[in-house]
């Protein structure tokens, strides 16, 4: 299996996710990191939440993103969880960010 970079960091394998952009040799996709992004969290404090990652890969997905939202966006869409089945804790957890 080949790995083909998509910029700097942001590779695509085909048996990691399926082809999905991640960061190349992780396996965290370009999503996570736009839906933390999303939620309000500055890429600056993206590494707290995953410590693996480099402040340059974050904004190399960012990046990464902005060129490819229609994609990226389509992932997103695709592995969200239906609000039905969301526990109430993590409903309550979400508004407080």
């Amino acid at each position: 299996m080949t790995t083909q970079s998509a910029s700097r960091y942001v590779a695509r394998h085909p048996g990691i996710l399926q082809g999905e952009p991640i960061i190349a040799g992780t396996r965290t996709s370009v999503r996570a990191i736009v839906e933390l992004w999303r939620l309000g969290i500055t890429p600056e404090e993206i590494p707290m939440h995953l410590p693996h990652l480099k402040l340059a890969q974050i904004f190399d997905a960012l990046s990464f993103y902005l060129d490819n939202q229609e994609e990226i966006n389509t992932y997103i869409e695709r592995n969200r969880i239906p609000e039905e089945l969301i526990h109430p804790a993590v409903k309550a957890a979400m508004k407080k960010l």
